[in-house]
């Protein structure tokens, strides 16, 4: 694996581990720091045999060391051990550095080269840096609750685990850029991180990547209500369950329009367009719903692909464990647990050179290791002054739409020269703007930072100039769907022969083998096909009025993930490739994506089904009405302790008298009526007055906010997560991210506008292709390059 010898220490808590497991899946030594008695996630639910499902999962392929902070000897030993490793990730204010007298900024400043990360819910400054954050309140305050829930219903939680999750690969790709400028500078770094900036900028941010439908549609943030389109990615009833189907190219239209048998009244051209379709969705769908009703899933979903139509059908877990696809690609593994126990778990999704980065073991029993490193391979150092941590690498850019135009944003806002190449033919679909836009918001976001370069790499020519910037690159990144590279004559094996050190970074719905490989996938299929849609449903009666029970349509997860991943892939053999000078093929998998990050929830799940016996978590995480039109506020109840607070709080005394509500068990067997009963207490308060007071009391809580709410936010404002992005093809300033976390010496990031299509084709060209303009205006002319300019402003636009 690429970052073998990378020598990480963890001392993280709950749901932090994640990160570090990311990394030791790579090939990292990371050593897990435990108290004698153990750490206390060890004794979480749910449960196998005594064993902690999550903690298991969560540090699998670490070494676990045992250190006591009372004793003086192991407080040196633990200051060795941080002294020859590479990282040190903490869990900032509920971190274990301070017990052995050092904070992790102490550490940083004590030991130069070292990378460190404080990982905290909220930051460690600003008003809410004293407040928990779980995953119901890391999804209520990033906007992506109020964009569930049919219209008129309550809003719908996702999946437990799905923020927690995200920003733990948001954790390691911010820690890894650190670590990858330490290797070119000398000199570590401490990064600041919030788990909830990570989930409002990786999860599905209100100001960012949006899928192709919502960009056509406008911003996110344009009305309050909720939700925005709950048909942006439809779902339909069938004869044995239900489908999702994405439309967003014209000629998925067509092929759509062909197979309802060209009904009149949807002839008109304008219907290419996402918007227009829209707007005349009501009549459309039920033109659809007749179609499909009668027919059963399987049918409808091959029926889609030899159509050009995709399409999903809506699966549960045990469906996924069962799929010929994911068992005929090696998804998952079994693994045996601390007392032998085997169960069945995600193994990654991330595929490099034919070898999967997966769980090898599950965690290790507590001091499983002697406290000392492994020896590691010679790591390459420069002493160079970047101005930005990947400055000088330059990446070819095929990606599109989210998951591709987010992996080439992430290594153009840390510095590398991004060419995105696309064709007027290809257009990237985040292109698709609205009547009278010449680039969508989402465009502007996505690709920020880059150079655009109109290759038609189809047309007579266009490969040869493709090769010739491949001699230069270090990267390759493309989302096609798999085998459209090696159809154009750029299979791995042959941009190696072009550039041995090159790095192709691919991703795609369902991987690049196994029956579904060629399926057609976007976000939307993907959770459907995984069974994430069903689980992000209502578990009450779906309203009447409502067309399904599902709640996950307003989104594009894991989009964002998988860039992530990605990027953090490349970066993990960026830095095998300054030793050994070797390139790699990387693929990740979208669905396998889904299903790891929310590894917990389907093992269990999976161990549930095989009859395995399983000691549940009875916490109790719900959505509450509050004061006022549509506000909600989200409560865990997670102990006993809670409960009192916040009944307490509420002014509830009789429920907290009340005998089926008296312990856990009691309220976990009576959920729904303890629901009831709560929020016709809760609809009393404003929403973020009740968050504030059961924070006070230790109850993690907090208002459901929308994208209009976001950039007042105080903590995001205190923080200043945001900055204004002009673009001179808007009127208005882009709130924009300015970086994956807060480090102590990488600035923020530079907010170049994104281009045009083709808008820097003749200067690449020249730069990169000492191409003169004989040769430039003969390829023009053939079609093999596109170049356009930015639009300037009339005289009449000029000001006087």
């Amino acid at each position: 694996m690429p970052l073998n010898g990378l020598r990480i220490v963890d001392i993280t808590s709950g749901e932090d581990a994640q990160t570090t497991r990311l990394l030791a899946d790579l090939g990292a030594d990371v050593v897990k720091v435990e108290p004698p008695e153990g750490s206390p996630e060890r004794l979480s639910l749910p449960s196998i045999n005594g064993n902690t499902v999550g903690f298991a999962l969560h540090n699998a392929n670490k070494r676990s060391v045992i250190f006591d902070p009372v004793c003086e000897d192991d407080r040196q030993r633990f200051l060795a051990l941080v002294a020859d490793a590479d990282i040190v990730v903490d869990s900032g204010k509920r971190d274990q550095s301070t017990l052995f007298g050092l904070s992790g900024m102490e550490l940083s400043d004590r030991f130069e080269h070292l990378v460190v990360m404080s990982m905290t819910d909220f930051g460690q400054d600003g008003p809410r840096a004293d407040w928990l954050a779980d995953d119901p309140v890391l999804v209520a305050m990033s906007s992506v609750l109020s964009r569930s829930g049919a219209p008129g219903g309550p809003p719908i939680l996702p999946p437990n685990g799905l923020a927690s999750s995200t920003a733990a690969a948001q954790a390691a790709w911010a820690v890894l850029v650190a670590y990858y400028q330490r290797l070119r500078t000398g000199r570590g770094d401490y990064i600041d991180f919030s788990r909830y900036e990570a989930v409002l900028q990786a999860l599905d941010p209100p100001f960012g990547a949006q899928g192709q439908a919502a960009a056509a549609r406008g911003l996110s943030t344009a009305r309050r209500g909720r939700p925005n389109n709950q048909d942006a990615y439809p779902i339909f009833s069938c004869r044995d369950g239900w489908v999702r189907i994405c439309i967003l190219a014209p000629r998925q239209w067509r092929a759509m329009r062909s197979w309802l048998g060209e009904p009149t009244e949807f002839q008109d051209p304008k219907y290419d367009s996402i918007s227009a379709r829209a707007i005349d969705f009501p009549r459309l769908r039920i033109l659809i719903a007749e179609l499909f009703a009668s027919q059963p899933g399987e049918e409808l979903v091959a029926q889609g692909a030899s159509r050009g139509v995709p399409v999903a059908a809506i699966l549960a877990p045990a469906d996924v464990a069962s799929c010929e696809h994911f068992i005929s690609v090696s998804a998952w593994t079994d693994v045996d647990m601390a007392d032998g126990t085997t169960i069945t778990v995600p193994d990654g999704c991330t595929v490099i050179d034919g070898t999967r980065a997966g769980v090898r073991w599950l965690a290790p029993q507590p001091g499983n290791a002697a406290s000392t490193w492994t020896e590691r391979p010679r790591a390459m150092l420069s002493a160079d002054q970047p101005s930005r941590p990947l400055s000088g690498l330059t990446v070819l850019d095929l990606g599109v739409i989210v998951a591709g135009g987010e992996l080439g944003r992430l290594f153009a806002d840390m510095g590398a020269e991004v060419i995105k190449i696309e064709s007027p033919t290809y257009p990237d679909g985040l292109r698709q703007a609205r009547p009278g836009q010449m680039m969508s918001e989402s465009f502007a976001w996505t690709h920020r930072n880059q150079l655009s370069l109109g290759l038609d790499m189809r047309a007579k020519g266009g490969g040869d100039v493709f090769s010739r910037l491949v001699s230069q690159a270090d990267m390759i990144f493309a989302n096609f769907k798999p085998g459209t590279l090696t159809s154009l004559g750029f299979s791995f094996e042959a941009l190696q022969q072009i550039n041995p050190c090159v790095i192709l970074t691919e991703s795609s719905a369902y991987g690049d083998v196994g029956p579904w490989s060629t399926r057609l996938g976007y976000g939307p299929l993907v959770r459907a096909s995984t069974g994430i849609t069903q689980l992000w449903a209502t578990e009450d009666p779906a309203d009447p009025d409502s067309q399904y029970p599902f709640s996950d349509a307003v989104t594009v997860y894991p989009d964002h993930v998988v860039a992530r991943l990605a990027a953090i892939a490349t970066l993990a053999v960026l830095i095998r490739r300054r030793s050994t000078s070797r390139g790699a093929h990387i693929h990740i998998s979208q669905a396998e994506t889904a299903i790891s990050q929310l590894g917990v929830l389907y093992a269990t799940a999976w161990a549930r089904n095989a009859g395995t016996a399983v000691v549940e978590d009875l916490t109790l995480r719900g959505v509450y009405p509050c004061a006022g039109d549509d506000e909600w506020c989200v409560v865990t109840i997670a102990s006993d302790d809670d409960w009192n607070t916040v009944t307490t709080a509420l002014g509830a005394c009789e429920l907290a008298e009340e005998p089926h509500f008296a312990s856990m068990s009691d309220r976990w067997q009576h959920q729904t009526r303890m629901k009831a009963l709560l929020a016709d207490f809760t609809g009393r308060f404003d929403a973020t007055a009740l968050a504030d007071s059961l924070q006070r009391g230790g109850v993690a809580a907090a208002p459901m906010l929308r994208g209009t709410d976001i950039l007042d936010e105080p903590q995001v404002r205190a923080r200043r997560l945001y900055s204004e992005m002009t673009h001179p093809l808007f009127d208005v300033a882009l709130p924009t991210e300015t970086g994956p976390a807060k480090y102590r010496h990488i600035r923020p990031v530079d907010l170049r506008p994104a281009p045009l299509l083709g808008e820097n084709t003749v200067e690449v060209c020249q730069r990169r292709l000492d191409m003169d303009s004989s040769e430039l205006d003969r390829l023009i002319s053939d079609g093999v390059l596109f170049a356009a300019k930015r639009p300037t402003p009339t005289d009449e636009e000029q000001p006087a």
